[in-house]
């Protein structure tokens, strides 16, 4: 019998995710003795985070950005969920604007309209890059529906918004529309894994064979994405039955523009590097945005990073 793990999606389905659709295609979960089941956030509307529902119960996993896992550590009454794979090796995201406003720095966003998913730390990263690069910090923070804060931009509603360049990086390029892209590694933010895969600490001790097993399929998922792509799109789109994927030269060049960040440099994909970790736990210490909710400081210990992530479930 399988045992089934419900897993909370960050977004629709998407070439992010496509490594967890092609084990679903290839039945390498029902191999494994595993039963994957795929939790929208389109089921409420994206009012509660993937993190949120592992939290309550609702989901056994989540995808999230690292913010999450150190944004649950700090919280003094609920679990400190961990990161157990990165769904890619690099950031692939990016602060963008349109290429025709003007705004072709960081520092020309001060007094202009930011769209903001609401997310701990965001605002505080996007000021901070734009004091990098000799700018205020300060600009206008407006927080659409998730779904519309890509049209947000599109439209001038929005003058700039934090974006996956392999998704609507792509869809920009393919109808003519020019970005720049500010990307925070080159604004001196040592930005952490995004997206990850998170879980409760206790599904650590409950049910680490099935975590195991989950994760080694979804590995040969996308490990298989990057050297047979067009078989992979196939997959997701059957897979996932989603609306966005109807264009499927659109999501093959999504996945060709992804692949080069989904695995380390010798092929394996999920497993995380302590020292990235420590560096944007580290540079948030320093920034002093490690606060909580009446804005006084946290204090860290040295090794807190070493809390947020676990590689151990490869062994």
């Amino acid at each position: 019998m399988s045992t089934p793990i419900t897993l909370a999606l960050d977004w629709t389905p998407n070439t992010n995710h496509i490594g967890f659709y092609v084990a679903i295609a290839k039945g390498w979960y029902r191999d494994a003795g595993i039963e994957p089941i795929m939790l929208s956030p389109e089921e409420d509307n994206y009012q509660t985070t993937p993190a949120a529902k592992v939290v309550a119960g609702r989901a056994l996993l989540a995808i999230a950005p690292s913010e999450s896992a150190l944004s649950y550590h700090l919280h003094p009454t609920k679990p400190s969920l961990v990161a157990i794979a990165a769904l890619a090796q690099r950031d692939t995201s990016a602060i963008v604007t349109l290429a025709n406003s003007g705004i072709d720095r960081p520092a020309k966003l001060d007094g202009r309209r930011y769209a903001s998913y609401n997310a701990r730390f965001e605002r505080a990263i996007v000021a901070q890059m734009i004091r990098n690069d000799g700018g205020k910090g300060e600009f206008d923070e407006i927080f659409p529906p998730k779904l519309g804060i890509w049209e947000t931009l599109l439209t001038s509603v929005a003058d700039a918004t934090w974006v996956f360049m392999p998704w609507e990086g792509v869809q920009a390029r393919r109808a003519g529309i020019a970005l720049n892209a500010f990307h925070l590694d080159d604004y001196g933010i040592p930005y952490g894994y995004t997206p990850i895969l998170l879980a409760h600490p206790d599904a650590l001790r409950t049910h680490p064979d099935a975590l195991r097993a989950l994760l080694n399929a979804t590995a040969e998922g996308y490990r298989f994405a990057v050297h047979h792509p067009d078989e992979a799109v196939a997959a997701l789109i059957t897979e996932a039955k989603h609306p966005s994927l109807q264009d499927r030269d659109f999501v093959t060049e999504s996945l060709y523009e992804l692949a080069p960040a989904l695995l380390t440099a010798d092929g394996r994909w999920g497993v995380m590097d302590g020292q990235r970790w420590q560096a944007f736990v580290t540079w948030l210490d320093q920034q002093g945005l490690i606060v909580d909710r009446n804005g006084q400081r946290i204090p860290l210990a040295p090794d807190t990073y070493l809390a947020l992530f676990t590689n151990e479930l490869w062994n």
